[in-house]
């Protein structure tokens, strides 16, 4: 349910579950956690999560959910080992981001989407709690009442909306999606690996 694809340096992560919207049971997440995982040993200077269909992902597996998956170390381990990564991250967002999904997303550098996306986290309707280092990434984009309407009112962002936040930092027509990511991802691939560490080291300093 995870299709993993190599080409000079860069690496696509497609979710490909869409008979269930691609929402993420335990498996598929340690599967993402491997490939991310071995990223840099296999040269990865660029990496882009994305999703097969119409919806990046629903979240978690809700009957995965209920048995234990959403307050699973896994969702932390995995949104860790993204933003840790020394290459340049994109998610590219080929539609409706949602829930525990939204933390690999935050983790990334960069975060395209396509224009009839919604994000939205609904963890006070369900009754589960996010994922902490989500909120923190959350607040650091959008600020802490934009935060606080996605996780606590429920709202469910457009892509227009998102774009203005600064949750999502460009919007793209679905079939111009992969190759627009490909596209910023160009200069990152030329580059020495170190080079694109050390700039991603600087901006990333608290």
């Amino acid at each position: 349910m995870i299709r993993v694809t190599d080409a000079g340096g860069l690496r696509t992560l497609t979710l490909d579950r869409t008979d269930k919207a691609n929402s993420l049971t335990r498996a598929m997440l340690l599967e993402i956690e491997a490939a991310v995982g071995s990223a840099s040993e296999d040269g990865v200077r660029a990496l882009v999560l994305t999703g097969a269909g119409k919806v990046f992902s629903a979240g978690a597996d809700l009957d995965e959910a209920r048995a234990g998956l959403a307050t699973d170390p896994v969702w932390e381990r995995l949104s860790a080992s993204v933003a840790a990564l020394p290459c340049l991250t994109i998610a590219a967002l080929n539609g409706t981001l949602a829930g525990g999904a939204m933390g690999m997303a935050l983790a990334c550098d960069l975060r395209i989407a396509v224009p009839g996306a919604k994000l939205f986290y609904p963890v006070m309707k369900l009754g589960f709690r996010p994922q902490p280092s989500d909120v923190r990434r959350l607040r650091t984009l959008v600020g802490p009442a934009r935060a606080k309407m996605i996780l606590m009112a429920g709202v469910k962002a457009s892509a227009e909306e998102a774009l203005a936040w600064g949750l999502i930092d460009r919007l793209v027509p679905s079939e111009d999606l992969l190759a627009e990511a490909e596209a910023l991802a160009t200069d990152a691939l030329a580059a020495r690996p170190g080079h694109v560490e050390a700039i991603k080291g600087m901006v990333d300093l608290p």
